[in-house]
This record gives structure tokens, sequence and C-alpha cells, in this order.
């Protein structure tokens, strides 16, 4: 098992200085990460919503690419500039109006240079993932 570089409150204060528009309200938090994987809920607001009452896809982008920073963060440190190179989303089910999203986030590879991992993207409290997500990250030489 790996050992996180940083914790969830070490985490969560540097995203709130270095990443103000995500970070800076309470949307956003994360419940957990170890070095290996991490949970990040966005709490619900009627702003992630589509025509139609679902949770948009930008915001389940934007959540998943988030909680992959997060558990890379948590696996080498303050890097801030560590870059998704490539993110791949399929969509398998709606996201309920009225829900959290969650967003459980594991490290498949940690090499030098790249960091490949997948997330899934519940809505709460359903155990069925309303998408999933695979995603690479560069982390610059340091």
């Amino acid at each position: 098992m790996a050992t996180a570089k940083m914790s969830v409150a070490e985490l969560e204060e540097f995203l709130r200085r270095e990443f103000p528009q995500v970070f800076s309200g309470d949307d956003v938090k994360i419940e957990s990460a170890d070095g290996e994987t991490c949970l990040v809920r966005q709490r619900y607001n009627e702003r992630m919503l589509r025509p139609g009452g679902t949770v948009s896809g930008p915001t389940l982008m934007a959540l998943a690419d988030c909680a992959m920073y997060v558990v890379l963060l948590s696996a080498i440190g303050p890097v801030g500039l560590a870059v998704t190179t490539n993110l791949n989303i399929n969509f398998l089910r709606k996201g309920r109006s009225g829900q959290d999203v969650l967003a459980a986030a594991r490290l498949l590879k940690l090499g030098k240079r790249l960091a490949v991992g997948e997330v899934t993207l519940l809505s709460s409290p359903s155990p069925d993932p309303i998408a999933h997500v695979t995603a690479t990250y560069s982390i610059p030489n340091q």
C-alpha cells in the first residue's frame, strides 16, 4: 500500500490556494485520499443540471478530472504543474437531480512522467455508476 504524501487537510489547503476557481467554496469536498485512491464529493446544485434535469456531462468530466488530480497529488505531493493529457469518459446512466455526485478515483500506474487512473462517478446514494473515466496525467520534472 502506498503512503500518502499529502493528507486531506493539506490537499484542501493546497487546492484552495492554487485553484480557487474550483475549491474556494464548499461545493467540492475531498472525503478521503490515501496515495492510491480518493473519494471526492460534489454537493448538488442546480447549476450542475442540463435541460431535462440530468447532471451535465461537463460537470461529470470536471469532477472526474478533479478527483484524478486529487489522487495524484496524494501520491506525489504538491506538484501544481501536473496536467491532464488525456481524459476519456463513458456515460452509463442518468445522474439524478437533487443528488450529490461522488467520484471514486484510483491510480492504475504511477511512473516518473505519467500517471494513469480511473474514476467511477456515482449519483449518491445509488451504487450504480453513472459514468466511468480513464485519465492520464503528465508529471513535470521535479
